[in-house]
């Protein structure tokens, strides 16, 4: 199994507290020691504009900005934003952005694309808010101009939603064909078909029941248009909470909703209860169990999210140290 680590940049209220003068030598530390040793494979950030759980105005770094910023203070680890959503920037303009941040990069950039769901940060940075079936849509069009431009230098493309007219793209990006593709979402008759038929990755839920009935219906999606499913990596994210013993995780949720408590009070305890209810939360030995459960399953690659990675490496170096060599 092949690991990532998010990086905070605020979205999840993960730079409270910190002055704005140092988020960028928080983040900075952070990808640099995920691109030290070789335990994490990738660095991720979010493709959002407005906080969460709620838009509360907290701080929220542009994700593409911090690819590049990344890209120029590491050497090893790919970068990823899961998921960039695809109506935010014209498929044709971001093809050229995701081109200059892999040659940045040296080649280590991957493509988390989406079709957004957000609807108070749409429809606050003006962008309206298109019905699911017209978001796909999009998503579909703009990754047929990303594989144009990317493999041809040129696109001409006449959709529904996106038009383009001989756009060019020079240089090429340096991974051959562009970078790869993360198609995320779980969408069964729509997105997991385009996942299908694009996608190198893809991203969707990570419980067991869910994980399993996506990769059925992913499955089905690939024999239907002659692709072998196992060409495709899955992935999942996953807030972890890691402790020596049940009382360091629970004194770890503890935090968590303590921390909320500051910013979104109203929210604290639902925060609280949705860390503690998921899938990666235990002491060292339950979650390499329930990882090494996943893996039978398909999970070809977890991302994980660790709410205290700002302010105290301690969770980040246990799991990096305890259980990623048990996955591999």
């Amino acid at each position: 199994m092949r690991f990532g680590l998010f990086i905070p940049q605020g979205w999840r209220q993960d730079l409270t507290g910190i002055d704005p003068r140092d988020h960028w030598s928080v983040m900075k530390d952070l990808v640099q020691h995920a691109d030290r040793g070789d335990a994490w494979e990738s660095a991720w950030v979010y493709d959002h504009f407005h906080s969460v759980p709620e838009p509360n105005g907290e701080a929220v770094h542009e994700a593409w900005s911090l690819m590049n910023a990344f890209a120029a203070v590491t050497d090893r680890v790919r970068l990823g934003q899961m998921c960039t959503c695809m109506a935010y920037r014209n498929p044709a303009y971001l093809a050229k952005v995701a081109t200059t941040a892999d040659i940045v990069s040296g080649g280590r950039i991957e493509m988390g694309i989406g079709a957004g769901w957000y609807e108070h940060e749409w429809r606050a940075y003006g962008y309206g808010f298109p019905r699911a079936g017209e978001r796909i849509a999009m998503l579909d069009e703009g990754v047929q101009i990303f594989k144009q431009l990317w493999t041809n230098g040129v696109a001409t493309f006449e959709g529904e939603h996106y038009r383009v007219d001989g756009a060019q793209l020079s240089p090429l990006p340096l991974q051959v064909d562009g970078p790869p593709l993360w198609i995320a979402g779980g969408g069964e008759k729509k997105t997991l078909r385009i996942a299908a038929e694009h996608a190198a990755y893809t991203n969707f839920g990570g419980s067991p029941d869910e994980f399993s009935h996506k990769s059925q219906v992913l499955r089905e999606h690939c024999r239907a248009i002659g692709r072998d499913v196992d060409e495709i990596v899955r992935s999942a994210n996953y807030n972890v909470v890691i402790g020596e013993t049940q009382a360091d995780v629970d004194d770890k949720i503890a935090w968590v909703e303590e921390h909320y408590a500051l910013t979104v009070p109203d929210k604290a305890a639902s925060v609280g209860e949705e860390f503690r209810s998921g899938y990666l939360v235990g002491t060292v030995e339950q979650i390499v169990e329930k990882l090494q459960h996943m893996q039978t399953l398909g999970l070809g690659y977890a991302i994980g999210f660790f709410a205290d990675a700002a302010y105290d490496r301690t969770s980040i170096e246990l799991f990096e140290s305890r259980v990623i060599p048990e996955l591999r």
